[in-house]
């Protein structure tokens, strides 16, 4: 089985604890910031997870909507319009959205550039003509930089959490392997579980040659949420980009 259908469940939503309501109200505010003017009729969180966007657009008044594969996080509350599509194949009419939004590097989760590529092109399909995406990616070359190769996380009385990290060059992905255990005696029933995350690295040049491919032209890049220019060593590698024709 694909390592996505099993990772996104309950044990992913503990270890990301940290990537909170806070983080994508940050994130929402730069969106709303870069794209002023006309609100949308209607915007696309892509890959939404357990949905934290979605509630911080419709906080904004944006008609949002969620579209995730794992049915464990769209399960999680508050109660917000998501369902459960493939990005490669989304449940949407043609130029459905003015807005598609992409967090939390959720691209490059496929095996194949064609896969990978296709969801650029069904980005651009939902899209009305004119419409804008957000793509936020790690930044390749300062996550080779910072590629710390383990890590282990002791909670007392909860669990231990070993990771392990690796390039591979070849494919040209990040890999991370999480080996999740209870950390005492005291959760004897709880055995341990791995999963892995590989994900397809892109560089800025690889990632608008495919939005382009799809019919969408790239017209600002930023390194961080914080509007900061995009650069080698940046936070984050965030594309927009808008539907040609």
């Amino acid at each position: 089985m694909a390592w996505y259908k099993q990772w996104f469940g309950e044990e992913y939503l503990e270890l990301y604890a940290h990537r909170d309501e806070g983080e994508a109200e940050r994130h929402v505010d730069f969106v709303a910031s870069l794209f002023a003017g006309r609100p949308p009729r209607a915007a696309l969180d892509l890959a939404c997870g357990a949905g934290r966007h979605t509630a911080a657009l419709r906080k904004r008044g944006y008609r949002a909507l969620g579209v995730d594969l794992s049915l464990v996080l769209l399960a999680q509350p508050p109660p917000l319009p998501r369902v459960a599509g493939d990005m490669r194949c989304l449940p949407f009419a043609e130029r459905a959205f003015d807005w598609v939004l992409n967090f939390f590097t959720s691209f490059g989760y496929f095996e194949s550039e064609e896969e990978n590529f296709r969801v650029l092109a069904e980005i651009a399909r939902v899209l009305e003509p004119g419409g804008r995406c957000l793509l936020d990616l790690m930044n390749l070359d300062a996550t080779l930089a910072q590629l710390k190769e383990y890590e282990l996380r002791e909670e007392e009385g909860q669990r231990r959490v070993e990771i392990r990290r690796w390039w591979d060059p070849q494919q040209r992905r990040v890999n991370k392997r999480i080996r999740l255990a209870a950390s005492d005696a005291t959760q004897p029933g709880r055995e341990a579980r791995t999963f892995l995350e590989s994900v397809r690295a892109y560089t800025l040049d690889e990632v608008t040659m495919g939005l382009r491919w799809a019919g969408l032209e790239v017209v600002a890049t930023y390194g961080s949420f914080a509007g900061e220019a995009y650069g080698r060593d940046s936070e984050r590698l965030i594309l927009v980009g808008r539907r040609v024709h």
